[in-house]
């Protein structure tokens, strides 16, 4: 299956950098369709935040209607894209690079809460998926040019790999990679 992608101006970027936005964006790539109101109690928020966070997240293009759903009271809300890309040109300008730190920010945030809950689970997992799972860490010393060699190969095998959607033990798997100089060294 070819995934769908969004590769954001840095506008729209920003709008996406808030980690309420990621998390909603999030559940909707993963769950499928919402309503706010599902989405408020899914995430533990009101629905008038999740609502204006949606209308932001629309104004942008990361979500749309889903009129397949619902009826005149209730507006159904599916993510556009199955992923969001940023683009390489985002550091020729300074609105790009504020842009691309907010996001990294709001993603920072939502990556470490997903970490953190996994890690709180984990006593909860079968032994299988305790094996498959990993906390591990790296440390190279690269030139830039071969850190992005590096990290569009890691992007490569997690884009190609073929998912079991067929298997009844099958589960959704979360694959975070962050790869970054040590903080500190130069």
């Amino acid at each position: 299956m070819e995934l769908s992608s969004i590769t954001p101006a840095p506008e729209a970027l920003r709008a996406l950098s808030h980690p309420m936005r990621l998390r909603i964006l999030g559940v909707l790539r993963m769950e499928g369709p919402a309503t706010a109101s599902g989405l408020a109690a899914l995430l533990g928020e009101s629905s008038g935040t999740t609502s204006y966070h949606l209308r932001q997240l629309h104004q942008h293009g990361f979500v749309v209607d889903d009129r397949t759903r619902g009826n005149g009271r209730e507006r159904w809300w599916r993510a556009a894209h199955q992923a969001t890309r940023t683009g390489d040109d985002l550091d020729d300008s300074a609105a790009g690079r504020e842009a691309a730190d907010a996001f990294g920010q709001a993603v920072a945030v939502v990556h470490t809460e997903a970490l953190q809950q996994a890690t709180e689970q984990r006593a909860l997992l079968s032994p299988d998926w305790r094996a498959a799972s990993t906390l591990s860490d790296w440390a190279l010393r690269l030139t830039p040019a071969r850190a992005r060699e590096l990290t569009a190969a890691l992007a490569a095998v997690v884009e190609g790999w073929t998912e079991d959607e067929a298997d009844a033990g099958a589960s959704e798997f979360l694959v975070q990679v962050h790869a970054f100089p040590r903080p500190g060294v130069r």
